[in-house]
């Protein structure tokens, strides 16, 4: 399997305010002024490394590969979302959703109960995403960054127990 997809922009636009009152889960949107795009660093991933703690996923238009997921087991009743990608010119069609199912699937055939994942909390568009394709919030953390470049940005916690 091709695992070279290399990261490209997306737009941070702003952030998820999320907060915990009376044992749920609540958020809201809060918009920046401006606007501006941001990019992980390329990943060099190795199939041995992936088959090791789990499987990915590609999808292709015409032999290219235009998506990509990457699951790994978990402790848990929930298998980890730990990358997922697609190129630009193929984002908001579909390809997304299409791993994600296929996923599930495979999460299911290997008796976990869902999904989960990890945004950041200034990757407004990621998180609009995840919750428009039915994971809740299920936790938040603001202290992975402290004391690094990153540091102001949370992680926002994604779980996906059942597909509409």
């Amino acid at each position: 399997m091709d695992l070279k997809l290399l990261n490209e922009p997306f737009e941070i636009k702003g952030k998820i305010i999320v907060t915990r009152v009376q044992e749920k889960w609540q958020y809201r949107f809060q918009e920046n002024k401006e606007t501006y795009w941001m990019s992980f660093p390329d990943e060099d991933y190795q199939i041995e490394d992936i088959d090791a703690k789990g499987f990915a996923l590609g999808a292709y238009n015409n032999g290219e590969l235009i998506g990509l997921a990457i699951f790994q087991n978990s402790w848990n009743r929930f298998l980890y979302l730990s990358d997922l990608k697609v190129k630009k010119d193929f984002r908001r069609k579909g390809v997304s959703k299409a791993l994600i199912n296929k996923g599930f699937e495979i999460a299911y055939q290997q008796k976990y109960k869902g999904l989960y994942t990890i945004a950041q909390d200034n990757n407004i568009v990621a998180c609009q995403f995840y919750l428009k394709q039915g994971f809740a919030i299920g936790g938040f953390n603001n202290r992975d960054y402290q004391y690094t470049q990153q540091e102001g940005k949370a992680d926002v916690y994604f779980y996906l127990d059942k597909l509409d």
